[in-house]
């Protein structure tokens, strides 16, 4: 019997065990990486964030490749993520499948990971089936106008919307929608709050999973590459897991590596300069060029000198030219010819080219790229794997391959100036193949929110370069459209988008595109979160139809509100209805702003308007009633808003806004039953918590109206009314000393808060400070000459005080 035979290598391990032992130079960064595991995490030179910075062919990639495996060689558990992963759950998700795969699972977060995509998948369903809202799936401007208006109003916190990643689409239908959809079991709040808040959650739990894994193993090191890319989605989250106390503490032997072509950005690590070591990236040297050829066997010394020369010391054209060193001494070799010397086969230089078209490819992909069959002597897995031996082409851990750039340029120049017509039709049936899986992809999908999914996201974002490649004038139109929605969600989303136009400009050699691309980059990095610079871009230089002028018109206005911007979003909103009068959107929104100037009567004419067009459309029934609450027409706002919530019962803000309607009356028990209503669906719902407290301060509960107060601050931190309103709690309570502390910390949050000074002058005059008082409601009518309670209390006071 013979012994068992030893494991054998896969074709992967071989490869890699090739590479490894071909990786010449950078010494002194591998010596320094590993000289870092050999000191204790207490040892003040020990460093616990490396940033390796370079520009592109340097060798960052390659680099952390072999810190990955020096790591291993310190026992350290590992994971590695890219670009691919473009969101924190996405980083998540790879670096707990990749510990999987080593054996030590994050059983808690791939739990909480596995319910965060069950609840979307939950709330596209519910939504879809909802019959409650208009028919048809709301409009690139609802989406966007849903997220801005309601941060607006103040019905979202910014916190939980934008940097928490809320998903437009369920927040245009409706503010309560984020929680209805999910019914008012306990399990069912905690998704709710999974979804509205991923971050928050998720991240806890992975610190967690990492202190617990930690005490097994020796090290834990994780790499971050092309963070050039995913810095803007990743750069906040990174500083605050560093901070003590964010979300929780650390593993003291947790390396974490990032690899980017820039600097880190000082807003975020400047204060943590001391736990980065700063690994910067040049060409290789002389030295080490030859030390690599020399390695590979390329030792005539005109060759060597011709490669040095045609290379720069770029690490990956050195590996490329001395992996086809015969050609490097024809004058006029091409690059493309460079790199494909040593391969005599006409089919596989053949694939090599084609499979340079997309910007990443798989087994599926090559076979469209090339149109090779799948068996035969050039079937398409054979030519999958032997691109993966090619120097230059790069496997990542999604499964998606993709070529070096300083590469993949010249082979794509190479192709489309030298036909034309198979350059178009080679990119038209990678469109067609990539529009197959953005289909694939919608499957079971509410159509408005599939923006928000990633897998769609990034094919239809593959369709755009294709056809923008392939005819740049013609698929333009479409890609401008796409960016109205794209700039109302995350600013990663609408980075993407900029970046795919920019990179078919510069593939295509484009003026047009590579200018769209560049100008919408730059205004979408410089203006953060707001989308207003690259919104007016498209509304000045594209070519829009009028609904789509007017959807862009909308989001514009609706961040401009945002910020104070009134005035040019009543502009915004006044232009949207010129082009589009049927945009029920324009008028709704037009008519919150005018409502908030206290132009009632305009504002319920554009509710009239906005209801004529959708007559089923609960936003703006709900606006209509608070606009009657507003006006005093309380009697009018109830009936209203009863209609509102019957239309749509999922939806948190009319429950709110009936509330304080009933408050009002002076029915302080069915008050407090509508926020407690409203909370139930929208556990972050702040606006309810503040007046909520109001209603349980009346009823003499004063430790739960605190408790709403200490939850509307941890939600929305800084806001004065929330300061106000602990005032109120302890000046009804007999507190008035703690009464003045909060009214004056409103007051120095907002000096020209009218109800704060004159309810301090209530508590100051319990406590004798009538002088004081005085003044404060002297001010609180200086601000508010129409503030008719104010004036009373100053005419009753005044007497009392004989002034």
């Amino acid at each position: 019997m013979h012994p068992p035979s030893p494991r054998r290598l896969s074709l992967q391990q071989i490869i890699e065990g090739q590479r490894r032992a071909a990786f010449v130079g950078r010494e002194t960064e591998l010596g320094l990486y590993r000289a870092n595991f050999a000191r204790p995490p207490e040892d003040p030179r020990h460093r616990f964030v490396f940033h390796v910075r370079g520009n592109a062919g340097v060798g960052k990639t390659s680099l952390v490749r072999e810190w990955l495996e020096v790591a291993g060689e310190f026992g350290a558990l590992t994971a590695s993520v890219d670009e691919s992963a473009d969101s924190v759950p996405d980083v998540l998700a790879d670096v707990a499948a990749q510990f999987a795969e080593q054996g030590y699972p994050l059983k808690a977060l791939d739990r909480l990971l596995a319910t965060y995509r069950r609840a979307r998948h939950d709330a596209a369903g519910r939504l879809a089936a909802d019959s409650g809202t208009p028919a048809g799936a709301p409009s690139p401007g609802a989406l966007a106008a849903a997220q801005a208006g309601l941060i607006a109003a103040g019905a979202i916190p910014v916190v939980g919307a934008l940097a928490g990643g809320i998903d437009p689409a369920v927040v245009a239908r409706g503010a309560g929608g984020l929680r209805a959809v999910f019914g008012g079991r306990a399990r069912q709040q905690e998704e709710a709050l999974l979804l509205a808040e991923p971050v928050r959650v998720l991240t806890p739990v992975f610190v967690a999973e990492l202190d617990r894994v930690a005490d097994t193993v020796p090290w834990i090191a994780l790499f971050l590459d092309t963070y050039e890319r995913t810095a803007p989605q990743l750069d906040r989250w990174l500083a605050d897991l560093l901070t003590p106390g964010r979300y929780g503490d650390l593993p003291a032997n947790l390396v974490l590596t990032l690899a980017g072509q820039r600097r880190l950005d000082p807003v975020h690590w400047g204060d943590r300069g001391r736990l980065v070591a700063d690994v910067p990236l040049g060409p290789f040297t002389e030295a080490e060029s030859r030390q690599l050829l020399h390695g590979r066997g390329v030792v005539a010394e005109s060759v060597v000198r011709e490669v040095l020369r045609l290379s720069g010391g770029l690490p990956v054209l050195v590996s490329t030219l001395a992996a086809n060193p015969g050609a490097a001494g024809e004058a006029n070799a091409t690059a493309v010819e460079r790199f494909l010397a040593g391969e005599s086969d006409p089919a596989r230089r053949a694939a090599a080219l084609a499979c340079a078209l997309p910007r990443r490819f798989d087994e599926d992909l090559v076979a469209v790229a090339v149109a090779a069959p799948r068996n035969g002597p050039h079937a398409v897995p054979d030519l999958y794997d032997w691109l993966h031996e090619l120097p230059f082409v790069a496997e990542r851990h999604s499964g998606h391959s993709r070529y070096h750039a300083v590469v993949r340029a010249p082979m794509l120049r190479l192709q489309r100036t030298g036909s034309p017509r198979r350059w178009k039709a080679a990119h038209d049936r990678l469109a067609e193949a990539f529009a197959a899986r953005r289909d694939a992809a919608a499957e079971g999908i509410d159509p408005g929110r599939l923006w928000a999914e990633q897998p769609w996201r990034r094919a239809a974002l593959d369709v755009l370069y294709h056809r923008l490649c392939a005819r740049p004038r013609t698929a333009l139109p479409e890609a401008l459209r796409a960016g109205i929605e794209l700039c109302g969600q995350a600013p990663a989303r609408a980075r993407h988008w900029a970046r795919t136009l920019a990179e078919a400009g510069e593939d295509a050699d484009n003026a047009v595109l590579r200018d769209w691309g560049r100008d919408l980059l730059a205004a979408i990095t410089d203006h953060g979160p707001r989308p207003t610079a690259a919104l007016g871009l498209l509304l000045t230089r594209a070519e829009l139809t009028d609904t789509d002028r007017a959807a862009a018109l909308v989001v514009r206005a609706w961040h401009r509100f945002r910020v104070g911007e009134l005035d040019a979003a009543l502009s915004d909103h006044g232009r949207a209805i010129a082009v589009d009068p049927r945009s029920e959107r324009a008028h709704q929104g037009r008519a919150v702003i005018l409502r908030s100037l206290g132009r009632y009567e305009e504002a319920l004419a554009d509710l009239d308007r906005a209801e004529e067009i959708a007559p089923s459309w609960a936003w703006a029934v709900r606006e209509r009633g608070e606009t009657y609450r507003r006006m005093g027409r309380l009697e009018e706002a109830l009936t209203v808003l009863d209609r509102a919530h019957a239309l749509d019962p999922s939806d948190a803000v009319p429950l709110g806004s009936r509330g304080l309607v009933r408050h009002a009356l002076g029915r302080h028990e069915e008050a407090l039953d509508d926020f407690d209503r409203a909370i139930a669906l929208w556990p972050e719902y702040a606006w309810a918590l503040v007046r909520r407290a109001r209603v349980r301060t009346v009823l003499g509960d004063p430790v739960g109206a605190l408790a709403d107060l200490d939850r509307a601050e941890e939600l929305s931190p800084g806001l004065a009314g929330t300061e106000g309103e602990r005032g109120e709690v302890y000046r009804a309570t007999g507190r008035p000393e703690q009464a003045v502390a909060c009214y004056g910390r409103a007051l120095l949050l907002d000096p020209d808060y009218a109800w704060a000074h004159g309810s301090r002058a209530l508590a100051l005059e319990a406590l004798g400070r009538t002088p004081e008082a005085l003044a404060d409601l002297d001010r609180a009518l200086e601000l508010d000459p129409d503030y008719a309670w104010a004036r009373a209390q100053r005419e009753r006071l005044g007497a009392v005080a004989g002034s």
